[in-house]
């Protein structure tokens, strides 16, 4: 089988920040899916599952209650690597483009009391909650996308050698 393109992309080099995954063109319109990177993958520990759970929970509806991007917001989840969120929207705008937005909904973690959706009937497991852990990873990133806003290298992932493996195969960056 062929390798997918966010499997592709060297995850040694990838530092935290807000990058384009891909965009898929569907006739009339396209779609775009962005990486959004909180931790390094392989060098820091991830992100606490119950706070993921949480970050989702209000990143999501924070997202989708935005008046200026609410109708563009397709899908908002976390990563399987717990390193990051993949946010899909509809259209393609640069990396750059989203950082308003994303720190925004960063930093209004910060003004939550309580976690929405978590009754049993809104959320699959709702007791998988850590909203003062939600709180502390959301400053962690805000105060990071701030210190870096001026980083080209935040809002492009990084640039590889293009390497083939021993069986011929095409290891590709972005």
């Amino acid at each position: 089988m062929e390798m997918i393109k966010s499997f592709s992309v060297d995850h040694t080099r990838i530092i935290p920040g807000i990058f384009t995954s891909r965009t898929d063109n569907l006739g009339s319109y396209s779609v775009t899916t962005y990486d959004i990177r909180l931790k390094r993958p392989n060098r820091e520990p991830v992100i606490d599952v119950a706070a993921m759970h949480s970050l989702e929970h209000i990143i999501a509806t924070y997202l989708r209650n935005d008046a200026e991007w609410k109708d563009e917001v397709i899908y908002w989840g976390p990563m399987g690597c717990l390193t990051g969120f993949y946010l899909i929207l509809k259209g393609n705008r640069t990396p750059r483009e989203l950082y308003g937005l994303i720190l925004k909904a960063f930093r209004y973690v910060d003004s939550v009391q309580e976690v929405p959706g978590t009754s049993p009937e809104n959320c699959g497991y709702y007791r998988m909650h850590n909203l003062e852990m939600a709180k502390w990873y959301a400053n962690e990133f805000a105060a990071y996308l701030e210190a870096n806003s001026d980083n080209s290298a935040i809002f492009e992932y990084p640039a590889a050698e293009r390497l083939i493996t021993d069986n011929g195969q095409h290891f590709f960056d972005s």
